[in-house]
């Protein structure tokens, strides 16, 4: 996996405010769903693509906060982005707080068994699913499944032999043996995990 630890924010180059702070929302959701699977699955992988999406919050927050700087010959403008850079500053720290569980990886080993329980306290969970070769959603493409609106499971990461896809979008086709990584409600991952198995036909 390639870090992004050694890159300077300011090479990424200026990004429409408005741009960045979608991607600085997608992306703060998604870093708090893999810090959680990184401790659940005890997966070096994903604590150091936790790691990756913090630092992309960073660069983000770099920009907004440059954008606010130059606006700032226009007072009004000013006290509009002032609710802007509120907003980006929050979802950076939700990085940093995903950072901070997915670090409890490096805790000692004894300590770490009652960390998954602990994560059960909400009402979704994460869980791994493998997808059997007689499955009828293989090859077939997450969005044409809709998968999310179909059982409430949502795809957070799939792990492909030795190869981690983190970045799902609706084109993102599955493969027999992927191992998709789920969150969602107890009732919609069972239902996933029974197409995913081959027990149940899609859409049935």
């Amino acid at each position: 996996m390639i870090s992004h630890q050694d890159k300077d924010p300011r090479s990424e180059g200026h990004i429409p405010i408005r741009e960045a702070l979608m991607e600085m929302k997608s992306l703060s959701e998604k870093i708090i769903d893999l810090a959680y699977a990184s401790i659940i699955f005890d997966s070096d992988d994903l604590a150091q693509e936790v790691e990756n999406i913090e630092e992309k919050l960073d660069q983000l927050l770099y920009n907004v906060r440059l954008t606010a700087l130059m606006a700032g010959r226009d007072p009004h403008l000013a006290e509009q982005l002032l609710g802007i850079l509120q907003v980006a500053s929050a979802a950076e720290q939700i990085g940093d707080a995903a950072v901070s569980i997915s670090r409890l990886l490096k805790t000692n080993v004894e300590y770490r068994p009652f960390i998954p329980f602990i994560l059960k306290g909400g009402d979704e969970v994460i869980r791994a699913i493998r997808v059997e070769e007689n499955s009828d959603i293989v090859e077939r493409r997450l969005g044409d499944l809709e998968v999310e609106g179909e059982t409430g499971a949502r795809v957070i990461a799939i792990k492909r032999g030795s190869r981690w896809i983190f970045d799902v979008k609706d084109d993102t086709t599955i493969k027999a043996g992927d191992i998709l990584i789920v969150r969602g409600v107890e009732g919609g991952i069972k239902e996933l995990q029974e197409y995913c198995t081959g027990r149940r036909r899609w859409g049935e």
